[in-house]
Parts: C-alpha cells; sequence; structure tokens
C-alpha cells in the first residue's frame, strides 16, 4: 500500500523515511519549487527557515535526550544533522544548506520514495495521507481542515533572527568563546555591552518601528521564541537575564563578564555567516539594519537575512486526533509536526518519526505502539493529548515526564542527577519499544523515476 505525505519539511521527511525503511512506498509532495511560503528561500526539502541549531545536546537536557532517542530509532534528520554540524558549543547546530542538500539527497535515491512538486489546497482523496504541512499550512488547506473538523484552526505568530556577514563583523570588537567554555572558542562569537551601550540598545528596541500583522489576525506569540522587542517591553532587565545574559562569558581583553552580550552563532561549516541568538524580531528592516549596527562589532554589518514573523497555524490536537495521530473525523488522515501543536525543529521530526512508525505497523495489519510515557518520544505524544489546561504549542520539556516510581539515592537528587536518571530510564524503555515495533522491511521494488513535475 501506498501513503501519500503532503509537505516536505522535518516532519514530512522524517515520516517518508521511516515509513520507507519499513517497507512502505511513498509519494511525498512538496509545493516548491513553484509555490513557496513568505519565509522558504530554498528550492530542497527539510528546509530550517529560523535558526540553525537544533538546541542542547546533552542527556540532561530534555531535547537532548529526545535526540538520542531519535538516533537509536534511525532518524533521517538525526544522521543529516550530525553529518552537517557547525560549531554550537552544548548546541547542536547545522550548515543549513548542506543539511537540507543532504537530507534531499537521501530521499530522492530511496527506492519506495517517489516526490512530486505541486500545490496540495485541499486534504487528498488518498488513503492513507499524512498531513504535515508544518506551522504555514496554506489558508486553502487550513480551512479545508476546518470544515472537517468543525472548529476554527489557531493561530499564533513565530519571529526569526537576522543573519550577517561573517566578513562584516568587527574582530577587534569582538571575542570567541561559549558559556563555560562548552563546545570550545570557535562557536559563538560574542558583542560585549557596557550597562549603557545596553540600556541604550533596549530604549532603541521599544522606540523602533515594527511591522504590523494584519487587523483582522491575533498576534499572540510562543513563549520560547518572542522577538527580542517583547521581552525588551517587559522590563528593563528582561534581556540581560534572557538571551543577552552573560553568565558564563569573560571578555579576554578585560578579564571581567561584560554587563550583557549579544551572541553570534555560525550559520555553515565554512563560517561565511552567523546568526543573531536569541534576536528574533518583528521590526521593520531599515530599523533593524539601524539598532543592528549600534551594537560593538556589528557597527558595519550586512544583514544577509532580516528578521521577520510568520504565521503558526495548528489544531486543537487533544480533541481532533486519537493516539496515533489520525483524526478523529476523518479515517485514514494523520497529522505530523507543528501543525499538531509540538514547537520546535527537534519535535516536529520526532512527531514524523513516531507517526511513520506507528503507521507502518497498522499498515502491517498490526495494532500501533506507541511509544512509552517515560520516553521523550512518549512524552512529546503525551503533550498532544493534555486536556487540563487550554492547548498550546510546546517544546519537549522535562515536566511532560512522569516521576521516577522510586526514589533515587541520596547522591542523585539534585535536578541534574534526576533528570540523567529520567533519560536512563527513557533509554532502555525506548529500545523495549523500538524491539516492538521493528520489523524487516523485505526487499525494495526496482527504483520507478524518483521525481514527478508538478
Amino acid at each position: 500500500m501506498r501513503t501519500t505525505i503532503v509537505g516536505g519539511g522535518l516532519a514530512g521527511c522524517e515520516c517518508a523515511w521511516q515509513l520507507a525503511e519499513r517497507g512502505v512506498d511513498v509519494t511525498l509532495v512538496e509545493q516548491k519549487p513553484g509555490d513557496r511560503s513568505p519565509v522558504h528561500t530554498s528550492d530542497g526539502l527539510a528546509e530550517l527557515v529560523c535558526s540553525n541549531s537544533l538546541r542542547g545536546a546533552a542527556l540532561h537536557q530534555a531535547v537532548g535526550l529526545l535526540k538520542e532517542e531519535m538516533r537509536r530509532a534511525g532518524s533521517l534528520v538525526l544522521q543529516c544533522a550530525d553529518h552537517t554540524a557547525v560549531p554550537a558549543g552544548g548546541a547542536l547546530a547545522v550548515d543549513r544548506e548542506r543539511f537540507g542538500a543532504e537530507v534531499t539527497a537521501r530521499l530522492r535515491g530511496h527506492a519506495r520514495i517517489e516526490i512530486e512538486h505541486r500545490r496540495v489546497d485541499g486534504i487528498p482523496a488518498d488513503r492513507p495521507v499524512v498531513i504535515a504541512t508544518g506551522p504555514l499550512t496554506s489558508d486553502a488547506l487550513a480551512e479545508a481542515l476546518v470544515r472537517v473538523l468543525g472548529r476554527e484552526h489557531l493561530a499564533y505568530y513565530d519571529a526569526i533572527a537576522p543573519v550577517v556577514s561573517a566578513e562584516s563583523i568587527d574582530r577587534e570588537r569582538v571575542f570567541e568563546a561559549s558559556r563555560y567554555d562548552h563546545g570550545g572558542d570557535a562557536a559563538y562569537l560574542n558583542c560585549p555591552l557596557s550597562e549603557e551601550a545596553y540600556r541604550q540598545l533596549v530604549a532603541d528596541l521599544l522606540s523602533a518601528d515594527q511591522s504590523r500583522a494584519h487587523a483582522f489576525e491575533d498576534a499572540r506569540f510562543f513563549e520560547g521564541c518572542l522577538p527580542v522587542e517583547v521581552m525588551a517591553a517587559r522590563g528593563p532587565m528582561t534581556l540581560a537575564f534572557g538571551p543577552l545574559k552573560p553568565v558564563g562569558l569573560r571578555d579576554p581583553r578585560t578579564g571581567r563578564r561584560p554587563f550583557a552580550v549579544v551572541q553570534l552563532r555560525r550559520e555553515d561549516v565554512a563560517g561565511t555567516a552567523h546568526n543573531l541568538v536569541g534576536f528574533q524580531t518583528r521590526l521593520t528592516r531599515p530599523e533593524q539594519q539601524r539598532i543592528l549596527r549600534t551594537i560593538p562589532g556589528l557597527e558595519a554589518a550586512e544583514i544577509l537575512r532580516y528578521g521577520s514573523i510568520h504565521r503558526n497555524t495548528f489544531v486543537e490536537a487533544p480533541q481532533v486526533l486519537d493516539d496515533t495521530m489520525q483524526l478523529r473525523a476523518l479515517a485514514g488522515v494523520y497529522l505530523a509536526g507543528q501543525i499538531t501543536g509540538v514547537e520546535g525543529y527537534v519535535e516536529s521530526a520526532a512527531s514524523g518519526l513516531v507517526v511513520g512508525t506507528m503507521l507502518a505497523a497498522e499498515l502491517r495489519g498490526e495494532t500501533a505502539v506507541l511509544p512509552p510515557p517515560t520516553t521523550a518520544l512518549g512524552a512529546l505524544l503525551s503533550h498532544t493529548r493534555r486536556t487540563d489546561a487550554a492547548y498550546q504549542p510546546s517544546n519537549i520539556m522535562w515536566s511532560m515526564f512522569p516521576p521516577m516510581s522510586t526514589e533515587l539515592p541520596q547522591g542523585r537528587r539534585g535536578r541534574r542527577q534526576r533528570r540523567e536518571a529520567l533519560s536512563e530510564r527513557a533509554l532502555a524503555d525506548v529500545e523495549a519499544w523500538l524491539a516492538s515495533t521493528t520489523r524487516a522491511a523485505g526487499p525494495a521494488p526496482v527504483p520507478a523515476e524518483q521525481e514527478r513535475g508538478a
């Protein structure tokens, strides 16, 4: 049986890979290059439109555990991310162009995957079908979902940080360092701010012109990706205790910790571009250029990509999806990725991985086995079923995991030790889950034409 997947982002690509690796033929439908959203620029699959970071890598971090579980599950996204990684301290960041190109090449080369380039404005008649159109689902497709679900879809706004040319950065005014020396000095460039410079930056952000949403749109931002000017409006020290915090950094030229720092992270392996960490913004382009050039080291900054905002669409998953991420109102239609209310690159790919794994089992005539809630994959899935509060998108968090069933020894009761214990439990449980869901795919068919134009 052939499965259709709509959307060539991280969730759709991961879902396609998991299905194909388990012996299911897949048609992956991507609207580019014929059509694209306002924030997409490349023609390839798995385009990273915001940061190039997949966030923390350590197992005492929830997202680090999620990535490790995905590696053990044979995640295409993690394989390609690890292969195209750039220095990022304790995080996993990638060369976004190489990453997208590698994912695209791997999918094009798979004998069970065909790629079609065309726009999809309604729910396809194909069954099963996985809709993984992400946070920028087209109005037409979103309206088609609303007609089926009988409720309005929800929307909030996401913000993107600017990217500057590396050669335009004044290296005499910045210093190389990672917080607490994690990942080596080459991971980040730091623009040190004195107290006076920091307070002037906050004042500039508060007085700057902003790009406005349409009057009929309710601009609600995801708390984990607030525009820098929104954070500045929450209090004069919000940024200094947030993305501009100087903790764990010391300027080697003064021997002291700056009052605040603006960090720059590599965009590519060659180091030709850097993005401003945590500096996502909805300011107008002239204001971005003016304010960025007041930051030490960026006085002559060449902005390669301006910050922007975009709408992020998602469904009320606990009400409209069953445990396997299938629409309750329309059998055979599954959702994956950020449209389900998971937030972030890793979480989106993880959602695609779980949907692909469970759907493959169903197509073999088996009962889909959900990943245990003690695993990061299962905890993320549990989030999409929570009904105890107004549903909002979320990254993976430790609060999603059930507590340990037994008390830890005296020496392991600190926060980090507790999280490491949760990780140990999760990795053991995810191995058992994988053993129960993995089956040899059998011989692949003779490759058909891999690309079919729109």
